[in-house]
């Protein structure tokens, strides 16, 4: 795994950025980023190369907000994907979700090489009515200290 940069608040400037160059049909916005990152269950990252994450963990369940990479087949999105993976293991999750478009087959294949399984279907979920994939992964257990 390449080291990804633990992003914040201060960082929400240049999240929007790169959502904007990932999603330029949707992207989210400074104060977007900013409101979500003041909870204290979401964490960001950022990977060098171009790309983001955004990551809540509650109880034992944790989502993937976004993800997005600005250059495509640069293992930006496995980087990002294993880094969160350990980070929702690391703070006690048992699964890890995240909705996809159910015509994104190249971010669906990432997610199945990391072990996803479906979980659901959300029927017209996005803002041009295209269905998302409710994805979900169980995390093995974390070991004891």
């Amino acid at each position: 795994m390449r080291p990804v940069v633990r992003a914040g608040i201060a960082h929400a400037k240049t999240l929007a950025a790169l959502h904007a160059a990932a999603f330029p049909q949707e992207p989210w916005d400074e104060k977007t980023f900013a409101t979500l990152l003041a909870q204290p269950s979401v964490t960001a990252q950022i990977d060098p190369r171009g790309g983001l994450l955004l990551l809540r963990v509650a109880a034992d369940e944790a989502e993937i907000l976004t993800i997005g990479a600005t250059t495509p087949r640069q293992g930006i999105g496995t980087n990002l994907m294993q880094t969160a993976i350990t980070d929702a293991q690391n703070a006690g999750a048992a699964s890890l979700y995240l909705e996809v478009a159910a015509d994104n087959q190249p971010a669906i294949s990432l997610y199945r090489k990391l072990q996803f399984e479906t979980a659901g279907r959300r029927k017209n979920y996005y803002a041009n009515q295209q269905d998302a994939l409710v994805l979900r992964l169980q995390l093995a257990a974390k070991p004891p200290p």
